[in-house]
């Protein structure tokens, strides 16, 4: 079972250039710290996407390390992988085979070509305008070898053309054969939860969005997670979607993301009111993932939908812009506000979104580690890290901007950073307190404040904010009802 602690979020390479260097580093300045599990963002061989585009699942790529330092890193901390149950990489040996050898592949119906959903092979405009699209078209063409002729190929994803992201037939035989084989192969490397990346988008139905398709998304679900179960491996589906299909999630007894508190959080601090937050967590399912910050940005659009005022949004986008931020942005006209509000993610590091000013930044981790459910602190977050804008200038890849990779000597100043090692208490106290196994409540407080506690058998724990000056406090309450003070921001 997922443990009640907090997690690290990080890069095979963003601290200290390999897996090796990751679990000395884990070693030498955290220890202890994150036993509750490590997320190990994609470190197979990929083509692309910095590792959502993999080659394969049965292998880590040799610049990272081997599987054995995959299982080194398990001996002390739970591990998590991605598992791209939605695509594969255009340079896997799958799709490769399919190039050389088109339909006579044996490969060949791991993919989605446009017949199996169009069988004149002519896609129809009228349904791709339903689509929630990713891209301009949700295909890509590609050259067969044998047949010197062109065939569409469905790819949900990928900034180039045709896409280095090619998308899986999860209706064909072979591909939940394959699917089974990397998943036994995670099993055997003692990987205790996978994250389904993208899941959302492994249904294509015409005449729907092909994002979240009920009921036929519930099959697929239910069929990997009891695979999943008798391997004794965790699932944690990730969906980017409307408030009301994450729930449906969780009132099924999944896992999910909170990807509403980052940007609810970051609201309640720029525009100095609880309002939304409180009413937000008052009504939240508590079988969660929180986080502030990952390997992508802070979403607004689906996940806020019905959920965020225009114009408290366009303040808090035009503050993180002031503040360096880039933004990724809603394709489809249909999916945008009518007001033309079109902001998808929010990117830049959390510490320089909000200013990298040291006490709203410990304030925003205090909230995100008193709400209820799994915390996890993505890397860059950790070490507080600001806006990498070269990074951004050199890949033209805008979410560049909060994937700096640290190098042993960075990491070693970093963590010397007051800031850094008041976030190191906070973790601390978050994964040793008893209470947060206990009763959760919003108590009742002006907008310009808030006030989180939790109660565990007559002993409480409290986190107070004024957001009116951005400052705070924890503090315990014992069961004679003497206080005392253990954080002040």
């Amino acid at each position: 079972m997922v443990n009640n602690l907090v997690q690290l979020i990080t890069y095979p390479d963003s601290l200290g250039g390999d897996l090796n260097n990751l679990n000395q580093i884990l070693e030498k300045y955290f220890p202890g710290i994150f036993i509750g599990g490590i997320h190990i963002l994609p470190p197979f061989p990929s083509s692309g996407d910095r590792g959502f585009a993999p080659l394969t699942y049965l292998e880590i790529d040799p610049k990272f390390g081997t599987w054995e330092d995959i299982k080194k890193i398990g001996e002390k901390h739970a591990v998590l992988l991605d598992l791209m149950v939605n695509h594969i990489s255009a340079q896997s040996p799958f799709f490769k085979d399919f190039i050389t050898n088109g339909f006579d592949s044996k490969y060949a119906d791991l993919f989605i070509t446009i017949e199996k959903k169009w069988p004149n092979g002519k896609p129809l405009q009228t349904d791709i305008e339903k689509m929630f699209l990713r891209r301009e078209k949700p295909y890509s063409e590609f050259k067969l070898e044998k047949t010197d002729q062109y065939q569409k190929v469905w790819s949900t994803f990928g900034r180039t053309n045709p896409s280095e992201q090619i998308d899986l037939d999860i209706n064909a035989p072979i591909t939940i054969d394959l699917l089974k084989q990397f998943l036994t192969n995670f099993s055997k490397n003692n990987i205790k939860i996978v994250r389904l990346d993208a899941v959302g988008y492994v249904i294509k139905k015409l005449g729907t969005s092909c994002f979240f398709v009920e009921p036929e998304i519930y099959h697929f679900l239910e069929w990997f997670c009891q695979l999943a179960e008798s391997l004794k491996i965790e699932v944690l589906p990730e969906i980017h979607a409307e408030p009301q299909i994450q729930f449906k999630l969780a009132n099924r007894g999944y896992w999910i993301y909170d990807f509403i508190l980052p940007y609810t959080i970051l609201e309640a601090i720029v525009v100095k009111s609880s309002k939304k937050l409180k009413d937000y967590l008052k009504i939240r399912p508590h079988h969660q993932f929180t986080m502030l910050d990952c390997h992508d940005g802070v979403p607004i659009k689906p996940d806020l939908d019905g959920l965020y005022q225009s114009k408290n949004s366009r303040k808090v986008v035009n503050h993180c812009k002031e503040n360096g931020a880039n933004f990724s942005l809603i394709i489809s006209e249909a999916h945008k506000d009518p007001d033309g509000f079109d902001v998808h993610q929010i990117r830049g590091t959390y510490y320089s979104l909000l200013g990298c000013d040291d006490t709203a930044y410990l304030i925003a981790r205090a909230i995100q580690f008193f709400t209820p459910g799994i915390p996890q602190v993505y890397y860059v977050g950790l070490l507080a890290g600001r806006n990498d804008e070269e990074a951004v200038k050199i890949t033209g890849e805008g979410r560049e901007i909060n994937r700096h990779n640290y190098t042993m000597k960075e990491i070693a100043h970093e963590v010397e950073r007051d800031v850094v090692k008041k976030l190191l208490d906070l973790i601390k106290f978050r994964n040793t307190q008893p209470v947060f196994n206990g009763v959760f409540e919003v108590e009742d407080s002006d907008d310009d404040s808030l006030i989180l506690s939790w109660n565990y058998h007559n002993q409480i724990s409290k986190l107070r904010v004024d957001l009116k000056t951005i400052a705070g406090e924890i503090v315990t309450i014992d069961s004679n009802n003497n206080e005392k003070k253990v954080f002040q921001f």
